[in-house]
Protein backbone atom coordinates (compact mmCIF):
# COMPACT_ATOMS: atom_id res chain seq x y z
CA UNK A 1 0.00 0.00 0.00
CA UNK A 2 1.30 3.21 -1.24
CA UNK A 3 2.16 5.97 1.79
CA UNK A 4 -0.03 9.15 0.84
CA UNK A 5 2.03 11.72 0.03
CA UNK A 6 2.88 14.96 3.18
CA UNK A 7 2.10 18.04 2.47
CA UNK A 8 4.19 19.72 0.01
CA UNK A 9 6.74 22.26 0.33
CA UNK A 10 7.60 24.97 -1.64
CA UNK A 11 11.32 26.14 -0.45
CA UNK A 12 11.58 29.05 -2.95
CA UNK A 13 8.69 30.98 -1.99
CA UNK A 14 8.72 34.20 -0.15
CA UNK A 15 6.37 33.82 2.71
CA UNK A 16 6.33 31.96 5.99
CA UNK A 17 2.35 31.91 7.74
CA UNK A 18 2.13 30.66 11.25
CA UNK A 19 -1.34 29.19 13.06
CA UNK A 20 -0.76 32.35 15.11
CA UNK A 21 -1.98 34.62 11.86
CA UNK A 22 1.43 36.15 11.80
CA UNK A 23 2.76 36.29 7.92
CA UNK A 24 6.81 36.57 7.45
CA UNK A 25 8.07 38.15 3.98
CA UNK A 26 11.69 37.91 2.91
CA UNK A 27 12.82 41.54 1.49
CA UNK A 28 15.47 39.79 -0.49
CA UNK A 29 13.16 37.42 -2.16
CA UNK A 30 13.31 38.68 -6.12
CA UNK A 31 9.12 38.71 -5.76
CA UNK A 32 9.07 41.05 -2.67
CA UNK A 33 7.42 44.13 -4.68
CA UNK A 34 4.64 41.77 -6.45
CA UNK A 35 4.21 39.87 -3.13
CA UNK A 36 4.72 42.56 -0.45
CA UNK A 37 1.93 45.08 -2.55
CA UNK A 38 -0.71 42.23 -2.93
CA UNK A 39 0.08 41.35 0.91
CA UNK A 40 -0.68 44.55 2.18
CA UNK A 41 -4.00 44.60 1.11
CA UNK A 42 -5.21 42.29 3.08
CA UNK A 43 -2.63 42.27 6.45
CA UNK A 44 -0.67 44.89 8.43
CA UNK A 45 3.04 45.07 9.07
CA UNK A 46 3.80 44.70 12.72
CA UNK A 47 8.08 44.71 12.46
CA UNK A 48 10.99 44.66 9.69
CA UNK A 49 14.32 43.59 11.62
CA UNK A 50 16.78 42.77 8.90
CA UNK A 51 15.17 41.13 5.53
CA UNK A 52 12.28 39.29 7.42
CA UNK A 53 9.30 41.27 7.63
CA UNK A 54 6.05 40.16 9.83
CA UNK A 55 2.81 40.85 8.84
CA UNK A 56 -0.19 39.93 11.09
CA UNK A 57 -4.07 39.63 9.51
CA UNK A 58 -6.62 41.07 11.82
CA UNK A 59 -10.00 40.86 11.36
CA UNK A 60 -10.07 45.24 10.39
CA UNK A 61 -7.29 43.99 7.74
CA UNK A 62 -9.93 41.31 6.41
CA UNK A 63 -13.07 43.52 6.82
CA UNK A 64 -11.35 46.53 4.67
CA UNK A 65 -10.12 43.73 1.87
CA UNK A 66 -13.68 42.68 1.91
CA UNK A 67 -15.17 46.68 2.01
CA UNK A 68 -13.02 47.08 -1.47
CA UNK A 69 -14.40 43.62 -3.03
CA UNK A 70 -11.30 41.55 -2.34
CA UNK A 71 -13.08 37.70 -2.08
CA UNK A 72 -11.90 35.06 0.41
CA UNK A 73 -10.81 32.57 -2.04
CA UNK A 74 -8.51 35.18 -3.66
CA UNK A 75 -6.82 35.82 -0.53
CA UNK A 76 -6.60 32.47 0.20
CA UNK A 77 -5.01 31.32 -3.31
CA UNK A 78 -2.51 34.04 -2.93
CA UNK A 79 -1.53 32.80 0.23
CA UNK A 80 -1.45 29.09 -0.87
CA UNK A 81 0.50 30.08 -4.02
CA UNK A 82 3.03 32.59 -1.93
CA UNK A 83 3.89 29.97 1.10
CA UNK A 84 6.57 28.09 1.71
CA UNK A 85 4.48 25.45 3.86
CA UNK A 86 1.17 24.58 3.97
CA UNK A 87 -1.67 27.59 4.86
CA UNK A 88 -2.31 26.63 8.63
CA UNK A 89 -6.00 25.49 8.97
CA UNK A 90 -5.87 27.64 11.74
CA UNK A 91 -5.72 30.26 9.58
CA UNK A 92 -7.53 29.31 6.63
CA UNK A 93 -10.51 29.10 9.05
CA UNK A 94 -10.18 32.82 10.70
CA UNK A 95 -10.07 34.28 7.49
CA UNK A 96 -13.05 32.71 6.05
CA UNK A 97 -14.62 33.62 9.15
CA UNK A 98 -13.93 37.10 9.19
CA UNK A 99 -14.73 37.30 5.56
CA UNK A 100 -17.84 35.95 5.93
CA UNK A 101 -19.20 38.21 9.20
CA UNK A 102 -18.43 41.49 6.84
CA UNK A 103 -22.08 42.66 6.05
CA UNK A 104 -23.34 39.83 7.19
CA UNK A 105 -25.12 42.01 9.39
CA UNK A 106 -26.96 45.73 7.82
CA UNK A 107 -28.35 48.89 9.08
CA UNK A 108 -31.33 49.18 7.06
CA UNK A 109 -34.10 51.43 6.67
CA UNK A 110 -37.29 49.43 6.92
CA UNK A 111 -39.38 50.24 3.86
CA UNK A 112 -42.97 49.53 4.26
CA UNK A 113 -45.04 47.34 7.54
CA UNK A 114 -45.76 48.63 10.85
CA UNK A 115 -42.27 50.14 11.19
CA UNK A 116 -41.85 51.74 8.20
CA UNK A 117 -38.60 53.98 8.57
CA UNK A 118 -37.20 52.80 11.76
CA UNK A 119 -33.05 51.74 11.84
CA UNK A 120 -32.86 48.17 12.03
CA UNK A 121 -30.03 45.67 12.58
CA UNK A 122 -31.46 43.11 9.48
CA UNK A 123 -29.18 39.45 9.58
CA UNK A 124 -28.58 38.07 5.52
CA UNK A 125 -26.77 35.48 7.01
CA UNK A 126 -29.15 34.19 9.92
CA UNK A 127 -26.73 31.81 11.56
CA UNK A 128 -24.09 34.94 12.32
CA UNK A 129 -27.00 36.75 13.85
CA UNK A 130 -28.21 34.40 15.96
CA UNK A 131 -24.32 33.90 17.51
CA UNK A 132 -24.17 37.51 17.47
CA UNK A 133 -27.43 37.93 19.36
CA UNK A 134 -26.33 35.72 21.86
CA UNK A 135 -23.40 37.86 22.69
CA UNK A 136 -24.16 40.65 25.39
CA UNK A 137 -23.91 44.09 24.83
CA UNK A 138 -26.87 44.93 22.23
CA UNK A 139 -29.62 44.03 24.97
CA UNK A 140 -30.12 47.69 25.59
CA UNK A 141 -30.87 48.47 22.38
CA UNK A 142 -32.57 46.19 20.39
CA UNK A 143 -36.54 47.70 21.05
CA UNK A 144 -38.63 45.46 18.49
CA UNK A 145 -37.61 41.79 17.76
CA UNK A 146 -38.22 41.35 14.10
CA UNK A 147 -38.24 37.91 11.82
CA UNK A 148 -34.43 38.40 11.51
CA UNK A 149 -33.19 41.18 12.95
CA UNK A 150 -34.25 44.31 15.53
CA UNK A 151 -35.64 48.02 15.68
CA UNK A 152 -33.09 50.79 17.40
CA UNK A 153 -33.36 54.40 18.18
CA UNK A 154 -31.81 57.17 15.24
CA UNK A 155 -29.47 57.65 18.31
CA UNK A 156 -28.12 54.74 18.69
CA UNK A 157 -27.13 54.18 14.99
CA UNK A 158 -23.09 54.74 16.42
CA UNK A 159 -23.15 52.92 19.21
CA UNK A 160 -24.68 49.71 17.81
CA UNK A 161 -22.65 49.45 15.04
CA UNK A 162 -19.33 49.99 17.35
CA UNK A 163 -20.45 47.27 19.74
CA UNK A 164 -20.65 45.18 16.93
CA UNK A 165 -17.42 45.85 15.19
CA UNK A 166 -16.05 45.13 18.74
CA UNK A 167 -17.55 41.85 18.86
CA UNK A 168 -16.39 41.25 15.94
CA UNK A 169 -19.32 41.20 13.72
CA UNK A 170 -19.21 44.28 11.53
CA UNK A 171 -22.47 45.63 10.13
CA UNK A 172 -22.96 47.89 6.76
CA UNK A 173 -24.93 50.61 7.23
CA UNK A 174 -27.22 50.98 4.48
CA UNK A 175 -29.57 53.10 6.10
CA UNK A 176 -29.01 56.14 3.81
CA UNK A 177 -27.95 59.88 4.52
CA UNK A 178 -30.04 62.61 5.31
CA UNK A 179 -29.33 65.25 2.25
CA UNK A 180 -28.48 68.28 4.14
CA UNK A 181 -28.70 71.75 3.09
CA UNK A 182 -28.37 72.07 -0.63
CA UNK A 183 -24.73 73.96 -2.17
CA UNK A 184 -23.98 74.30 -5.59
CA UNK A 185 -20.18 72.97 -6.08
CA UNK A 186 -18.52 72.98 -9.27
CA UNK A 187 -14.73 71.99 -9.95
CA UNK A 188 -13.35 74.59 -12.16
CA UNK A 189 -11.80 72.90 -15.13
CA UNK A 190 -9.15 75.83 -14.72
CA UNK A 191 -8.08 77.11 -11.26
CA UNK A 192 -8.55 80.82 -10.12
CA UNK A 193 -4.61 80.79 -10.20
CA UNK A 194 -4.76 80.25 -14.26
CA UNK A 195 -3.37 76.17 -14.10
CA UNK A 196 -5.52 73.80 -15.78
CA UNK A 197 -6.63 71.44 -13.15
CA UNK A 198 -8.71 67.98 -13.95
CA UNK A 199 -9.11 65.28 -11.53
CA UNK A 200 -5.96 62.27 -11.76
CA UNK A 201 -7.32 58.52 -12.42
CA UNK A 202 -6.92 57.82 -8.88
CA UNK A 203 -8.72 60.72 -7.51
CA UNK A 204 -11.94 60.21 -9.23
CA UNK A 205 -11.72 56.50 -8.44
CA UNK A 206 -11.50 57.59 -5.00
CA UNK A 207 -14.55 59.86 -5.37
CA UNK A 208 -16.23 57.28 -7.61
CA UNK A 209 -15.64 54.61 -4.31
CA UNK A 210 -16.79 56.87 -1.69
CA UNK A 211 -20.33 58.09 -3.14
CA UNK A 212 -21.15 54.77 -5.02
CA UNK A 213 -23.47 56.94 -7.60
CA UNK A 214 -25.20 58.33 -4.90
CA UNK A 215 -26.66 54.76 -3.25
CA UNK A 216 -26.59 53.91 0.06
CA UNK A 217 -23.60 51.43 -0.54
CA UNK A 218 -21.49 54.31 -0.50
CA UNK A 219 -21.81 57.69 1.77
CA UNK A 220 -19.09 56.67 4.72
CA UNK A 221 -15.69 55.41 4.75
CA UNK A 222 -12.13 56.00 4.33
CA UNK A 223 -9.65 57.42 1.25
CA UNK A 224 -6.13 55.95 1.96
CA UNK A 225 -3.46 57.75 -0.64
CA UNK A 226 -0.11 59.13 0.19
CA UNK A 227 1.07 62.46 1.28
CA UNK A 228 1.63 64.89 -1.01
CA UNK A 229 -0.93 62.84 -3.89
CA UNK A 230 -3.54 65.64 -3.10
CA UNK A 231 -5.91 63.88 -0.65
CA UNK A 232 -7.76 67.65 -0.37
CA UNK A 233 -8.51 67.55 -4.31
CA UNK A 234 -10.46 64.31 -3.50
CA UNK A 235 -12.43 65.95 -0.37
CA UNK A 236 -13.43 68.40 -2.96
CA UNK A 237 -14.11 66.66 -5.68
CA UNK A 238 -16.44 64.40 -2.89
CA UNK A 239 -18.55 67.62 -1.87
CA UNK A 240 -18.98 68.56 -5.63
CA UNK A 241 -20.73 65.01 -5.46
CA UNK A 242 -22.71 65.62 -3.24
CA UNK A 243 -23.58 68.85 -3.38
CA UNK A 244 -24.53 70.15 0.37
CA UNK A 245 -23.17 71.91 3.30
CA UNK A 246 -20.13 70.34 4.44
CA UNK A 247 -17.90 70.92 7.33
CA UNK A 248 -14.44 70.06 7.24
CA UNK A 249 -12.31 68.96 10.09
CA UNK A 250 -8.25 69.18 9.85
CA UNK A 251 -4.89 69.34 12.53
CA UNK A 252 -4.42 72.81 12.36
CA UNK A 253 -4.63 76.50 11.11
CA UNK A 254 -2.30 76.07 8.95
CA UNK A 255 -4.22 73.46 7.22
CA UNK A 256 -7.41 75.37 7.38
CA UNK A 257 -5.96 78.20 5.05
CA UNK A 258 -4.61 75.41 2.59
CA UNK A 259 -8.58 74.04 2.48
CA UNK A 260 -9.83 77.30 1.88
CA UNK A 261 -7.51 78.28 -0.70
CA UNK A 262 -7.90 75.41 -2.57
CA UNK A 263 -11.51 75.19 -2.39
CA UNK A 264 -11.47 78.83 -3.73
CA UNK A 265 -9.49 78.04 -6.51
CA UNK A 266 -10.67 75.00 -7.60
CA UNK A 267 -14.32 75.18 -7.39
CA UNK A 268 -17.18 77.89 -8.69
CA UNK A 269 -17.47 78.97 -4.13
CA UNK A 270 -16.58 82.45 -3.60
CA UNK A 271 -15.38 83.80 -0.27
CA UNK A 272 -19.37 84.23 0.95
CA UNK A 273 -19.67 80.45 1.20
CA UNK A 274 -16.64 78.99 2.88
CA UNK A 275 -15.98 79.83 6.34
CA UNK A 276 -13.22 79.61 8.82
CA UNK A 277 -13.96 79.04 12.49
CA UNK A 278 -10.61 79.03 14.58
CA UNK A 279 -8.97 81.12 17.39
CA UNK A 280 -8.75 83.99 14.98
CA UNK A 281 -12.12 83.72 13.15
CA UNK A 282 -15.51 82.13 13.78
CA UNK A 283 -17.25 81.81 10.61
CA UNK A 284 -19.94 79.35 10.23
CA UNK A 285 -20.79 79.43 6.43
CA UNK A 286 -22.15 76.66 3.81
CA UNK A 287 -18.49 75.27 3.50
CA UNK A 288 -16.96 75.61 7.53
CA UNK A 289 -13.09 74.45 7.77
CA UNK A 290 -12.14 73.61 11.57
CA UNK A 291 -9.64 71.76 13.38
CA UNK A 292 -9.92 69.18 15.99
CA UNK A 293 -8.15 70.94 19.22
CA UNK A 294 -10.81 73.97 18.08
CA UNK A 295 -13.32 70.97 18.84
CA UNK A 296 -12.07 69.68 21.87
CA UNK A 297 -11.27 72.91 23.58
CA UNK A 298 -12.36 73.28 26.83
CA UNK A 299 -12.28 75.17 30.04
CA UNK A 300 -11.13 72.37 32.11
CA UNK A 301 -10.90 68.88 32.44
CA UNK A 302 -14.57 68.26 33.36
CA UNK A 303 -15.52 70.89 31.71
CA UNK A 304 -18.32 71.08 28.05
CA UNK A 305 -16.31 71.42 24.80
CA UNK A 306 -17.23 74.43 24.02
CA UNK A 307 -17.38 74.47 19.89
CA UNK A 308 -19.23 71.37 19.67
CA UNK A 309 -22.44 72.79 18.91
CA UNK A 310 -21.05 73.60 15.27
CA UNK A 311 -21.84 69.69 14.71
CA UNK A 312 -25.91 70.84 15.00
CA UNK A 313 -25.54 74.87 13.88
CA UNK A 314 -26.12 73.79 9.85
CA UNK A 315 -27.29 71.19 8.36
CA UNK A 316 -24.44 69.24 7.07
CA UNK A 317 -24.93 66.99 4.15
CA UNK A 318 -21.29 66.04 4.38
CA UNK A 319 -18.59 65.87 7.10
CA UNK A 320 -14.52 65.14 5.88
CA UNK A 321 -12.18 64.57 8.72
CA UNK A 322 -8.82 65.03 6.89
CA UNK A 323 -6.06 63.28 8.48
CA UNK A 324 -8.68 61.01 10.56
CA UNK A 325 -6.08 58.70 12.05
CA UNK A 326 -5.62 61.76 14.66
CA UNK A 327 -9.41 62.05 15.25
CA UNK A 328 -9.11 62.64 18.93
CA UNK A 329 -11.45 60.74 21.23
CA UNK A 330 -14.17 63.43 22.08
CA UNK A 331 -14.85 63.53 18.54
CA UNK A 332 -15.70 60.29 18.41
CA UNK A 333 -18.24 60.51 20.96
CA UNK A 334 -19.86 63.05 18.69
CA UNK A 335 -19.08 61.08 15.20
CA UNK A 336 -21.23 58.48 17.06
CA UNK A 337 -24.32 61.06 16.86
CA UNK A 338 -23.68 61.64 13.06
CA UNK A 339 -24.48 58.57 11.32
CA UNK A 340 -27.24 60.04 9.29
CA UNK A 341 -24.99 62.13 7.87
CA UNK A 342 -22.20 61.61 5.49
CA UNK A 343 -18.42 61.34 6.77
CA UNK A 344 -15.31 60.55 4.43
CA UNK A 345 -11.79 60.21 6.22
CA UNK A 346 -8.72 61.30 4.59
CA UNK A 347 -5.19 59.46 5.68
CA UNK A 348 -2.36 58.60 4.21
CA UNK A 349 -2.02 55.84 6.60
CA UNK A 350 -5.34 54.13 8.70
CA UNK A 351 -2.55 53.20 11.91
CA UNK A 352 -3.31 55.13 15.24
CA UNK A 353 -0.51 54.80 18.05
CA UNK A 354 -3.70 54.27 20.64
CA UNK A 355 -5.10 51.05 18.44
CA UNK A 356 -7.97 52.17 18.03
CA UNK A 357 -8.78 51.47 14.21
CA UNK A 358 -11.76 49.66 15.00
CA UNK A 359 -13.53 52.76 15.84
CA UNK A 360 -12.77 54.71 12.77
CA UNK A 361 -13.82 51.65 10.84
CA UNK A 362 -17.17 51.40 12.69
CA UNK A 363 -17.90 55.12 13.28
CA UNK A 364 -16.50 56.43 10.13
CA UNK A 365 -16.78 53.84 7.78
CA UNK A 366 -14.83 50.93 6.40
CA UNK A 367 -11.67 51.82 3.74
CA UNK A 368 -13.36 52.68 0.35
CA UNK A 369 -10.09 53.39 -1.63
CA UNK A 370 -6.70 53.13 -1.66
CA UNK A 371 -3.41 53.40 -3.67
CA UNK A 372 0.01 52.20 -3.01
CA UNK A 373 2.74 54.94 -2.49
CA UNK A 374 5.03 53.13 -4.94
CA UNK A 375 2.31 52.53 -7.71
CA UNK A 376 1.56 56.50 -7.70
CA UNK A 377 5.93 56.95 -7.47
CA UNK A 378 5.70 55.13 -10.57
CA UNK A 379 3.20 56.60 -11.94
CA UNK A 380 4.70 59.89 -11.61
CA UNK A 381 2.05 61.52 -9.18
CA UNK A 382 4.40 61.78 -5.95
CA UNK A 383 8.60 62.13 -6.08
CA UNK A 384 10.81 59.36 -6.20
CA UNK A 385 11.99 59.17 -2.96
CA UNK A 386 15.11 57.83 -1.23
CA UNK A 387 15.37 57.00 3.06
CA UNK A 388 18.70 57.33 4.68
CA UNK A 389 19.38 57.08 8.27
CA UNK A 390 22.67 58.32 9.93
CA UNK A 391 24.09 56.80 12.73
CA UNK A 392 25.48 59.26 15.51
CA UNK A 393 27.16 57.91 18.22
CA UNK A 394 26.88 59.70 22.12
CA UNK A 395 29.99 61.63 22.95
CA UNK A 396 31.50 60.26 26.22
CA UNK A 397 29.94 62.58 28.32
CA UNK A 398 26.32 62.25 26.94
CA UNK A 399 27.12 58.84 27.36
CA UNK A 400 27.35 58.64 31.07
CA UNK A 401 24.93 60.86 31.59
CA UNK A 402 22.90 58.43 29.16
CA UNK A 403 23.40 55.61 31.37
CA UNK A 404 22.44 56.99 34.77
CA UNK A 405 18.80 58.39 33.42
CA UNK A 406 15.70 56.41 33.35
CA UNK A 407 14.47 55.20 30.15
CA UNK A 408 12.08 57.83 29.52
CA UNK A 409 15.31 60.23 30.40
CA UNK A 410 17.47 58.28 28.30
CA UNK A 411 15.43 58.81 24.82
CA UNK A 412 15.43 62.16 25.19
CA UNK A 413 18.90 62.59 25.99
CA UNK A 414 19.90 60.73 22.69
CA UNK A 415 17.18 62.44 20.48
CA UNK A 416 19.09 65.84 21.73
CA UNK A 417 22.53 64.53 21.14
CA UNK A 418 24.69 67.39 20.39
CA UNK A 419 26.90 65.51 18.10
CA UNK A 420 23.92 65.97 15.68
CA UNK A 421 24.61 69.30 14.61
CA UNK A 422 27.78 68.56 12.48
CA UNK A 423 25.77 66.15 11.02
CA UNK A 424 22.85 68.22 9.69
CA UNK A 425 25.92 70.75 8.73
CA UNK A 426 27.28 68.28 6.70
CA UNK A 427 24.10 67.07 5.03
CA UNK A 428 23.74 71.07 4.33
CA UNK A 429 26.27 71.65 2.41
CA UNK A 430 25.78 68.46 0.14
CA UNK A 431 22.85 69.65 -0.48
CA UNK A 432 23.08 73.15 -1.41
CA UNK A 433 20.85 74.34 -3.63
CA UNK A 434 18.44 72.34 -2.74
CA UNK A 435 15.19 73.14 -0.73
CA UNK A 436 15.36 71.48 2.95
CA UNK A 437 13.20 71.00 6.06
CA UNK A 438 14.59 70.39 9.37
CA UNK A 439 12.26 68.59 11.52
CA UNK A 440 12.45 68.08 15.05
CA UNK A 441 10.21 67.54 18.20
CA UNK A 442 11.94 69.31 21.23
CA UNK A 443 11.99 72.89 21.09
CA UNK A 444 15.03 73.93 22.51
CA UNK A 445 16.95 71.34 20.67
CA UNK A 446 15.47 72.57 16.76
CA UNK A 447 16.33 76.65 18.59
CA UNK A 448 19.33 76.02 18.94
CA UNK A 449 20.32 74.24 15.79
CA UNK A 450 18.33 77.29 13.93
CA UNK A 451 20.72 79.78 15.62
CA UNK A 452 23.76 77.85 14.61
CA UNK A 453 23.16 77.22 11.21
CA UNK A 454 21.44 80.37 10.73
CA UNK A 455 18.16 79.34 9.13
CA UNK A 456 14.56 80.71 10.29
CA UNK A 457 12.18 78.70 12.90
CA UNK A 458 9.07 77.67 12.78
CA UNK A 459 7.12 76.39 15.92
CA UNK A 460 3.57 76.36 17.00
CA UNK A 461 4.18 80.02 18.66
CA UNK A 462 4.99 81.79 15.78
CA UNK A 463 2.58 83.84 14.71
CA UNK A 464 0.61 82.73 11.18
CA UNK A 465 1.70 85.86 9.76
CA UNK A 466 5.07 84.97 10.40
CA UNK A 467 4.61 82.14 9.49
CA UNK A 468 3.36 82.44 5.81
CA UNK A 469 5.71 84.88 4.95
CA UNK A 470 8.67 82.56 5.76
CA UNK A 471 6.93 79.71 4.06
CA UNK A 472 6.27 81.84 0.74
CA UNK A 473 10.07 82.89 1.13
CA UNK A 474 10.56 79.35 1.05
CA UNK A 475 9.14 78.62 -1.78
CA UNK A 476 10.02 81.61 -3.65
CA UNK A 477 13.56 79.88 -3.40
CA UNK A 478 14.98 83.14 -1.04
CA UNK A 479 15.34 80.83 1.66
CA UNK A 480 16.67 77.48 1.33
CA UNK A 481 16.19 75.89 4.98
CA UNK A 482 13.80 75.63 7.16
CA UNK A 483 13.77 74.83 11.38
CA UNK A 484 10.42 73.52 12.08
CA UNK A 485 9.20 71.48 14.83
CA UNK A 486 5.91 68.93 14.78
CA UNK A 487 3.65 71.31 13.01
CA UNK A 488 5.33 70.77 10.13
CA UNK A 489 3.78 67.07 10.64
CA UNK A 490 0.80 68.14 8.12
CA UNK A 491 -0.62 70.48 5.82
CA UNK A 492 2.20 72.62 5.08
CA UNK A 493 2.19 73.22 0.63
CA UNK A 494 5.74 73.68 -0.08
CA UNK A 495 5.67 71.84 -3.18
CA UNK A 496 9.55 72.24 -3.97
CA UNK A 497 11.18 71.27 -0.91
CA UNK A 498 13.06 68.04 -1.90
CA UNK A 499 15.27 66.80 1.40
CA UNK A 500 14.20 66.58 4.51
CA UNK A 501 16.29 66.00 7.83
CA UNK A 502 14.60 64.80 11.03
CA UNK A 503 16.82 65.38 13.79
CA UNK A 504 14.17 63.89 16.73
CA UNK A 505 10.21 62.47 17.05
CA UNK A 506 7.81 61.24 19.06
CA UNK A 507 8.34 57.95 19.99
CA UNK A 508 7.93 55.20 17.64
CA UNK A 509 5.21 57.02 15.82
CA UNK A 510 4.63 55.35 12.32
CA UNK A 511 2.66 57.86 11.47
CA UNK A 512 4.71 60.78 12.00
CA UNK A 513 7.66 59.11 9.85
CA UNK A 514 4.94 58.85 7.27
CA UNK A 515 4.20 62.85 8.05
CA UNK A 516 7.29 63.80 7.71
CA UNK A 517 8.68 61.93 4.64
CA UNK A 518 5.14 63.61 2.78
CA UNK A 519 6.59 66.97 3.35
CA UNK A 520 8.86 66.38 0.08
CA UNK A 521 6.94 64.11 -1.80
CA UNK A 522 5.54 66.11 -4.43
CA UNK A 523 6.15 65.78 -7.84
CA UNK A 524 9.26 68.68 -8.34
CA UNK A 525 8.97 70.50 -11.67
CA UNK A 526 12.44 69.50 -12.58
CA UNK A 527 11.84 65.89 -11.86
CA UNK A 528 14.53 65.55 -8.98
CA UNK A 529 14.04 63.20 -6.99
CA UNK A 530 13.00 63.40 -2.85
CA UNK A 531 15.63 62.51 0.28
CA UNK A 532 14.41 61.78 3.43
CA UNK A 533 17.01 61.46 6.54
CA UNK A 534 16.57 60.25 10.06
CA UNK A 535 19.21 61.43 11.97
CA UNK A 536 19.76 59.12 15.62
CA UNK A 537 21.89 58.32 18.00
CA UNK A 538 23.66 54.50 17.34
CA UNK A 539 23.20 52.20 19.85
CA UNK A 540 20.42 53.95 21.59
CA UNK A 541 16.48 53.91 22.69
CA UNK A 542 16.24 55.97 19.81
CA UNK A 543 17.46 53.37 17.85
CA UNK A 544 14.33 51.37 19.10
CA UNK A 545 11.96 53.86 18.34
CA UNK A 546 13.34 54.46 14.79
CA UNK A 547 12.85 50.72 13.84
CA UNK A 548 8.89 50.90 14.64
CA UNK A 549 8.75 54.34 13.20
CA UNK A 550 10.56 53.37 10.11
CA UNK A 551 7.83 49.63 10.02
CA UNK A 552 4.86 52.40 7.82
CA UNK A 553 7.38 53.46 5.30
CA UNK A 554 8.79 49.64 5.08
CA UNK A 555 5.18 48.42 4.12
CA UNK A 556 4.75 50.69 1.72
CA UNK A 557 8.11 49.18 -0.08
CA UNK A 558 10.76 52.09 0.46
CA UNK A 559 13.85 50.37 2.39
CA UNK A 560 16.52 52.83 4.80
CA UNK A 561 19.95 53.39 3.95
CA UNK A 562 22.68 52.99 6.67
CA UNK A 563 25.15 55.90 7.16
CA UNK A 564 27.63 55.69 9.91
CA UNK A 565 28.85 59.63 10.84
CA UNK A 566 31.98 58.38 10.78
CA UNK A 567 32.04 57.20 7.21
CA UNK A 568 29.99 59.99 6.11
CA UNK A 569 32.51 62.72 7.52
CA UNK A 570 35.22 60.09 5.58
CA UNK A 571 33.17 60.43 2.23
CA UNK A 572 35.03 62.40 -0.54
CA UNK A 573 32.30 61.55 -2.89
CA UNK A 574 28.54 61.94 -2.80
CA UNK A 575 26.02 60.22 -0.23
CA UNK A 576 25.96 57.10 -3.33
CA UNK A 577 28.64 55.91 -2.44
CA UNK A 578 30.32 52.27 -1.05
CA UNK A 579 30.36 53.29 2.51
CA UNK A 580 26.28 53.26 2.42
CA UNK A 581 25.19 50.09 4.03
CA UNK A 582 22.08 49.63 1.76
CA UNK A 583 18.97 47.60 2.72
CA UNK A 584 16.67 47.60 5.49
CA UNK A 585 17.56 48.81 8.86
CA UNK A 586 18.36 45.88 11.38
Amino acid sequence: MKPKPGPKIKLNNPLIIESDRSVCLESDHPRYEEVREQLARFADLEKSPGNLHTYRISPISIWNAASLGMPAAKILDFLDANSRYPLPNAVREKINMWHRRYGALALERIASGPHAGKLAIVARDRELYLEARRRKGLEDFARVELENGFTIDEDARGAVKQILTDLEYPVEDVAGYVAGAPLEIILRKKCRSGRPFELRNYQKEAVDAFHANGTTRGGSGVVVLPCGSGKTVVGIAAMERCNTNTLVLTTSSAAVHQWCSELLDKTTLDARDVGEYTGAKKDLKPVTVTTYQMLTYRRSKTGVFQHFHIFDDRDWGLVIYDEVHLLPAPVFSITASLQARRRLGLTATLIREDGHESRVFSLIGPKRYESPWRRLEREGFIAAATCREVRVPLDAETGRAYEAAEKREQFRIACENGAKTAVIRELLSRHAGDHVLVIGQYLEQIGALARDIGAPLITGATQNDAREHLYNEFRAGRIPVLVISKVGNFAIDLPDANVAIQISGTFGSRQEEAQRLGRVLRPKSDGRPAVFYTVISADTREREFAAKRERFLTEQGYTYEVINSDKLFAESGGLMGGSIAKGVVA
